[in-house]
């Protein structure tokens, strides 16, 4: 598939947002570090920024984006509108939620509530995305059961690079804390390796026999292309890239959104003050970096079942 930037920042930057918000939903609900009130206040307001920015963007990728509202109406059978009606359900959980670490008039009983909104709403907005991708039959690379989880533990991994620089600002950037966090990167990553491993072995369900209805009579070769260069479809929805760069852009996302991230943040988990937060923003720029490569591969590698008529393989 083409991978196009609106849907690539779309899909980062939501998920970050997303995984941020849910951290700070998570850390109010069992009070497992202490934050300060107007850092987790300008935390979520930051989380906020990222998810409109990834709700926007994902517009531009329309032919019309004023009718984007109109995909909400499909919510019973459309796991896209089913995601427009979860984001937009959990802004004003998200709200209330924000506001009620500077603002005592909201009592702690709906501070709770709000939290506890935020965090479902916001894993079911992601979870929703994910499986926007994985019910599509005609996408055997995303057609699988690694999708959802690959966009749920990259959110939470990278929503979690966000958050240590929360706990830093607060004064709660310990050493366990931030090796808890080098372990959600190790899990994440394990899972989209796995997700690798998964297309890499992957036997094909459809061939050009299966397509034309011809695979009765042998082998279906193409003995000519049907023109003379490559149309909307095959730029848009055979979009290819050759295996040796898929090898080194994969390893490329790993280094960046796993081994120095990591790395930073074991040093950042002995480390103080300026230090801390110097090594926390590195790892959070090279972490984002990886996201950003994997999810245009995750595009990049898929291919559309209509390539089959043109010749090309899934």
């Amino acid at each position: 598939m083409d991978p196009a930037y609106s849907v690539i920042l779309f899909t980062s930057s939501s998920g970050a947002g997303y995984g941020l918000i849910a951290w700070l939903a998570f850390t109010r609900l069992s009070g497992a570090w202490h934050l300060g009130p107007v850092a987790a206040a300008i935390t979520c307001l930051v989380a906020l920024a990222l998810i409109t920015t990834g709700l926007l963007s994902s517009t531009f990728h329309l032919g019309h984006p004023e009718r984007a509202w109109r995909a909400m109406s499909q919510w019973r059978t459309s796991w896209l509108s089913r995601e427009g009606v979860l984001a937009i359900l959990a802004y004003p959980a998200a709200l209330v939620f924000t506001a009620g670490w500077v603002w005592e008039v909201i009592p702690p009983p709906v501070m709770t509530l709000a939290a506890a909104g935020t965090l479902v709403l916001s894993l079911a907005t992601v979870f929703s995305t994910g499986m926007i991708y994985a019910s599509l039959t005609t996408i055997p690379r995303w057609h699988n059961h690694w999708v959802v989880p690959v966009y749920l533990a990259l959110a939470i991994a990278s929503g979690g690079l966000l958050f240590t620089l929360t706990l830093a600002l607060s004064g709660s950037a310990s050493q366990p804390a931030l090796i808890m966090m080098v372990a959600m990167l190790l899990i994440s990553w394990m899972i989209k390796s796995a997700y690798w491993r998964f297309i890499d072995r992957q036997e094909p369900v459809s061939t050009s026999g299966t397509a034309t209805g011809l695979a009765h009579l042998g082998t279906v070769r193409q003995l000519e292309a049907p023109h003379t260069s490559e149309n909307y479809l095959l730029k848009e929805m055979g979009f290819s890239i050759a295996r040796k760069h898929a090898s080194k852009l994969r390893r490329m996302a790993l280094n960046l959104g796993l081994l120095l991230p990591g790395i930073l943040l074991v040093l950042a988990g002995v480390s103080h003050g300026v230090a801390q937060l110097v090594l926390l923003a590195v790892a959070l720029v090279l972490g984002l970096a990886g996201i950003v490569v994997e999810r245009w591969l995750f595009f990049a590698e898929a291919r559309h079942a209509v390539t089959l008529f043109y010749g090309r393989s899934l």
